[in-house]
């Protein structure tokens, strides 16, 4: 697939999905924007994918912080005017019983995994229309369809992103702005090899292909709805769980 000349923002590209779906992004042509809240890690990132070649950008943006995205936003319009694809990679989480969550942290995970993406996406959408034309990608989580035990505010604030995908999409279908979400599941990120290994070798029995999904294979589906193939295609919500959640 081909996203010469597209220029895209990807959230969360210091590591994981966020990593891949940058990466693939700039072997498939596109002038890519990386956005992490590390710095320094995702600097590194958007070195290494550009490997010589194509350009690629560095913002930082707490998501969790409504004046920082505004700002990140801010700055990637000044940089393009145009912005053709935005993807919505980044997610945090933390597993534990809901009944012993503090509020500190069932604040931070809807401001991160919701509010930073609803905020984003709200700030860049002009861009988009103005244009006449756009694709914004959402990752969301299996956990977000189907529950995810000891991730209960995580699956709360990824099945709004579901649900937030869905109502984009009516509203902006009009200006042939696409908004599709891809539902990993368990992947080998940072964020999941960080669980109990117990929980770990739950998930491999549990998953037909017994493997975890690398991010690559998350960053293909996310690189089929930022491109030009899926131009008929909006409020759709794609499973990549390996047959995990296939009766979800």
């Amino acid at each position: 697939m081909k996203l010469d000349g597209k220029v895209a923002l990807v959230t969360g590209c210091a590591s994981g999905i966020g990593k891949a779906t940058m990466e693939e992004f700039v072997r498939c042509g596109a002038h890519v924007i990386g956005a992490d809240i590390d710095a320094e890690k995702g600097a590194a990132a958007t070195r290494e994918a550009s490997n010589g070649g194509q350009p690629v950008e560095f913002v930082t943006v707490d998501l969790s912080s409504s004046d920082s995205v505004r700002r990140c936003a801010a700055d990637v319009i000044a940089r393009h005017p145009r912005l053709d694809i935005l993807v919505n990679a980044a997610g945090y989480s933390v597993v534990g019983a809901f009944a012993d969550n503090k509020p500190d942290y069932i604040d931070r995970v809807l401001a991160i995994n919701l509010g930073g993406t609803i905020h984003l996406t709200q700030a860049l959408l002009p861009a988009m229309i103005a244009a006449g034309k756009g694709k914004i990608v959402n990752v969301a989580s299996d956990a977000g369809r189907v529950g995810s035990s000891g991730e209960t505010a995580y699956a709360a604030s990824k099945g709004g992103v579901i649900a937030f995908t869905k109502s984009l999409a009516r509203e902006v279908a009009r200006h042939s702005i696409n908004v599709n979400c891809v539902c990993p599941g368990p992947t080998a990120t940072p964020m999941l090899m960080s669980r109990p290994e117990k929980m770990l070798d739950a998930f491999l029995k549990a998953i037909p292909f017994k493997r975890f999904a690398e991010p690559r294979e998350i960053a293909d589906s996310i690189l089929f709805f930022a491109s030009p193939r899926s131009d008929y295609v909006t409020a759709q919500v794609l499973s990549v769980s390996g047959g995990l959640t296939f009766a979800g």
